[in-house]
């Protein structure tokens, strides 16, 4: 019974409110949490409630400064970031009697709350993308350019001490106002603490995961996995969707579609097999369609129809009840733990059923998300189902499944939006069917540009739908586009420092991986006028290319806004000027993702299935300005909770003087889960280093190897200790200049032009000596406009700063 489990399936919280942060008024009670977020409350029996919710888990801010203003008419609650007016009177709040102000020139008329107007925010996410190709609508969010937001959250369930839910009272009120103006990290972190944290995700997650609805055999997937080994492409996950289990049943059990007993006939030997999957890097997921309850010719039936009660010698068929704790305990007892202790890691929800139980206002799959997720972290390790979003509040039931799209381009130029946009509800770990999942044209192109988003995502999971012609195995896509993808999905596995990283610092300081790129510029118009274009961690900024290439320049193209700053391409190295907007192409093997000057990026020096700590590391620098980096390491499954912290940090050299100095500090923390060792690869970008490079490890100056690869300078540091600290200095240094006639004698190279306009924009190019004369003369000759634009971009990347 769940009720007996509550040390497993209780979440920590702290449900009551300060008293001294309460206002009270007859059925009335107002909640100052902080200055901008306040709780509003009617019951008219009085009854306010004090329990967490499904949503709601802590009021235990600390009171903040208000004052309250009060006569026989009115009462008002003032702080520093909201007003609150209420017309004293009885029968619950009208918009006539209520109204709260953000303050703050937000907005001329539009800062003003009423009671029962939705505001209109700059949106949410939504349960699922199921069956879409392209935009959908979504759900409203929590932030506002005008200022605020409010969520209801007066239908939703109680959390009981004995881990249980229990149904609200039908008419309360039960509101929560965030006044917090554009600050949408302030936002977002008070939301946290109300909501509860986003977890920290296991390790393995953030590798690549291989999902496909096809009827697999237990040979057949060791093939499949060998041949991805061979081809050198990695991957930490393996999806098995619903073919694991019996699915051809007969017609009065239903469709098959709901299973929890293994085919023999495709995988004889289940424990062997998880465990082949395991010794080979990969942690297992199985789909699960739970809705058709347990059938009589299930493994687990006779057993847990006794418990239960149900007529097994009949053959009834034990029906699907969330609502039932009986029936909940059992579920897990009987069709999970056993498949767990052969070796499962965690689940895929797929529940497809609606939003309606026997208990009105109790959505089955919140109750899903949230017992699925608590049973899979009994025993002290780290939790995580896959599942759709059910709501405020499922960003502590992390990873959400979006559900089966179209594979179009249109499906592909919606994700970054919606993906950045769900940070708006804190919910930030969306995994999409990469590559789409049905219907739409084989399309290498396409696919090449989805897996580069998926690289560059929260979770990059390849899925499609059953049928021979469905696969997503790179080598189906051509010889081009194999050698791209696998070249990105590489670098996936080579990105896990960094993205773990995100993954801690999303937990402590809520501080999602991908966001908007409004949320750190919110009073710049450019940062809302590119919606698909989002910041990537503390380092990088991506703007996924979501349409076909043109084709007589075989470029894809993007509008890109950069910040102010010097901001360089992560794979072609180009610099460019920030503080504006730029029409930027790119060949199918390049994805425009940029870094800001004095960036640092921490990548595994090599890549496999495991995603373990790497010994061999890539530090990517990036000159012309300050800048630091925490590299966070664990043991990545949460059984030990203490994290080391290795920092990093660039000092650019000052106006005057020619020298930079890098700095890796020795790790702070337990070190017990690092290896004794570890080699360091400095990539210098932007670098141009008139003198070598010194290198003092523990204050000891050490021999480098120092070489050239591409337009980058690679420092190679021999292994040392781990508990060693680096300092390398850099004499004589100078900033990197573009080289402005190379890169456009290859971009003319590669474009499908006649040859003659090539030559004659070649020679145009060679006589210009500066940017300004190159685009005068160029001008001159009547080019077609995207031509134009693709020079212009290389021209003008950087315009003081061309080589």
């Amino acid at each position: 019974m769940v009720k007996n489990r509550k040390e497993v399936f209780n979440l920590n919280r702290e449900p009551i409110a300060p008293i001294e942060s309460q206002v009270i008024w007859k059925n009335y009670r107002f909640t100052v949490l902080t200055t901008a977020l306040i709780r509003i409350e009617h019951d008219s029996n009085r009854v306010f409630e004090d329990h967490a919710t499904q949503t709601v888990l802590n009021r235990n801010f600390t009171t903040p400064e208000f004052t309250k203003k009060e006569n026989d008419e009115y009462l008002e609650i003032i702080t520093s970031k909201a007003h609150l007016i209420f017309l004293k009177e009885e029968g619950g709040f009208t918009k006539h009697n209520f109204r709260i102000e953000a303050i703050g020139n937000y907005s001329l008329y539009h800062s003003t709350w009423y009671f029962g107007e939705t505001p209109e925010t700059l949106k949410g996410t939504a349960r699922t993308l199921d069956f879409s190709d392209g935009p959908i609508d979504l759900e409203e969010g929590l932030m506002n350019k005008d200022g605020y937001s409010v969520f209801d959250d007066s239908t939703s369930m109680r959390l009981m001490d004995d881990s249980w839910v229990e149904k609200r009272p039908k008419g309360v009120t039960d509101i929560y106002f965030f006044g917090y103006g554009r600050d949408y990290l302030g936002t977002l972190k008070d939301y946290h603490h109300l909501t509860g944290k986003t977890p920290v995700l296991p390790r393995f997650a953030l590798g690549n995961w291989w999902s496909r609805y096809y009827p697999y055999s237990q040979d057949g997937y060791k093939r499949l996995i060998n041949e991805f080994e061979a081809r050198n492409l990695p991957f930490s996950v393996a999806v098995m969707d619903m073919d694991w289990h019996i699915c051809d049943v007969p017609a009065k059990f239903g469709s098959g579609w709901t299973g929890y007993t293994w085919d023999r006939e495709l995988f004889p030997d289940p424990e062997e097999f998880l465990s082949w999957l395991d010794n080979h890097g990969l942690r297992t997921t199985l789909n699960l369609h739970p809705a058709n309850g347990v059938q009589p010719f299930e493994e687990m039936y006779e057993p847990m129809a006794k418990e239960l009660g149900v007529d097994f010698e009949d053959e009834k068929p034990i029906n699907f009840d969330i609502a039932n704790p009986d029936f909940l305990g059992a579920y897990f007892r009987y069709l999970h733990h056993p498949h767990e202790e052969l070796g499962v890691d965690f689940w895929w929800i797929d529940w497809q059923q609606g939003s309606v139980t026997k208990v009105e206002g109790l959505d089955p799959l919140w109750m899903l998300n949230h017992y699925h997720f608590m049973d899979n972290g009994r025993g002290g390790k780290r939790p995580l189902i896959f599942s759709r979003y059910a709501g405020l509040g499922s960003h502590r039931y992390p990873i959400g499944f979006s559900g089966d799209t179209a594979a179009t381009w249109n499906t592909l130029d919606f994700q970054p939006y919606f993906t950045a946009t769900s940070s708006n509800v804190g919910y930030g770990w969306w995994s999409h069917d990469i590559g789409g999942h049905f219907g739409g044209i084989k399309d290498n192109e396409l696919f090449v540009r989805w897996v580069q988003f998926g690289v560059f995502s929260p979770i990059n999971r390849l899925h499609s739908q059953d049928g021979e012609f469905s696969g997503k195995e790179p080598w189906r896509y051509g010889r081009i586009a194999e050698n791209i993808v696998s070249r990105f999905m590489r670098l996936r596995h080579r990105m896990v420092p960094y993205l773990y990283t995100m993954n801690v610092l999303n937990h402590y300081d809520d501080f999602p991986l991908i966001r908007p790129m409004y949320y750190h510029h919110p009073w710049k118009d450019e940062a809302y006028d590119v919606p698909n274009q989002y910041y990537f961690g503390t380092q990088m900024i991506v703007a996924p290319i979501t349409n076909p290439m043109k084709n007589d320049l075989r470029l894809g193209k993007v509008k890109v806004w950069l910040p102010e700053g010097r901001w360089y391409d992560f794979f072609i190295h180009r610099s460019y000027e920030g503080d504006r907007v730029i029409d930027m192409y790119r060949s199918l093997s390049a994805y425009p993702v940029f870094v800001k000057a004095g960036g640092i990026v921490p990548l595994d020096q090599s890549f496999s299935n495991h995603t373990e700590i790497p010994k061999n590391m890539e530090v990517m620098i990036y000159a012309g300005d300050n800048g630091s980096f925490s590299l966070y390491e664990d043991d990545g499954t949460g059984k030990r909770i203490e994290e080391v912290t290795t920092k990093m940090s660039l000092k650019w050299k000052d106006e005057g003087e020619d020298w930079a100095v890098f700095q890796i500090n020795k790790p702070e923390g337990n070190q017990d889960v690092l290896p004794k060792e570890r080699q360091f690869n400095l990539s210098l970008v932007g670098f141009v280093c008139q003198k070598m490079p010194q290198v003092y490890v523990n204050d000891v100056l050490v021999d480098i190897e120092v070489k050239r690869k591409g337009k980058i300078i690679e420092v190679l540091i021999p292994k040392q200790p781990i508990d060693s600290s680096y300092i390398v200095y850099f004499k004589e240094v100078q900033l990197k200049k573009n080289d402005m006639h190379v890169e456009l004698f290859r971009f003319l190279d590669r474009a499908q032009l006649p040859a003659s306009l090539k030559e004659k924009i070649h020679s145009t190019i060679i006589r210009g000596k500066t940017s300004a004369r190159v685009i005068s003369a160029l001008l001159a000759l009547d080019l077609g406009e995207e031509l134009m634009d693709a020079i212009s971009e290389i021209v003008w990347a950087n315009p003081d700063d061309v080589d």
